[in-house]
């Protein structure tokens, strides 16, 4: 996800403060991953380096004084033109688990074995994240269902997999 864009569209709304932003990006998109204030403040120096977002106050406190930060016309106009830009899909050409299949097969140790503790540990995650789908809100849903359905996919690959073990090693060692 990019931060700047996401804050970017969260100043849409109004000028806010970097710690209004976080708390902000935090409720909308909490999805296990809160994000820093560090991180906040950065991307925030970046933006009004660049233009897409200028001061728009700023406030004394009891620490340091607290800038308001709001949407540029051009940064307006980047997210506009983010909204409208496709994701590229992930393509997993090469990963770590093909990598640790041909491996363990190459070494003669057992391939199967691996596929069974990785099909073990891909239920886990999908029974936690069924557990977490049904006690949480639509956002919550949503992004379980987004997270479900690649272990789905990963699932078929196991399973594939496992069915072509054998023509897989005939082809590694010839």
């Amino acid at each position: 996800m990019s931060i700047g864009n996401t804050l970017l569209g969260l100043l849409e709304a109004g000028p806010k403060h970097g710690y209004d932003l976080k708390q902000l990006y935090d409720k909308q998109f909490r999805q296990d991953r809160p994000l820093h204030y560090g991180q906040v403040y950065s991307t925030l120096n970046r933006l009004l380096k660049n233009g897409l977002v200028e001061e728009n106050g700023v406030e004394a406190g009891g620490g340091p004084d607290r800038k308001r930060y709001a949407i540029t016309d051009a940064g307006v106009t980047n997210v506009e033109e983010w909204l409208k830009s496709p994701e590229s899909p992930s393509v997993y050409l090469q990963n770590t688990l093909y990598t640790k299949v041909v491996l363990a097969l190459l070494s003669g140790r057992g391939a199967q074995e691996l596929l069974d503790t990785q099909r073990g540990s891909h239920l886990r995650a999908m029974r936690e994240l069924t557990a977490r789908k049904t006690d949480g809100d639509l956002a919550d849903q949503l992004i379980c269902d987004h997270a479900l359905f690649h272990l789905e996919a990963d699932l078929r690959w196991l399973e594939l997999t496992a069915a072509r073990l054998d023509e897989l090693a005939r082809q590694l060692t010839h």
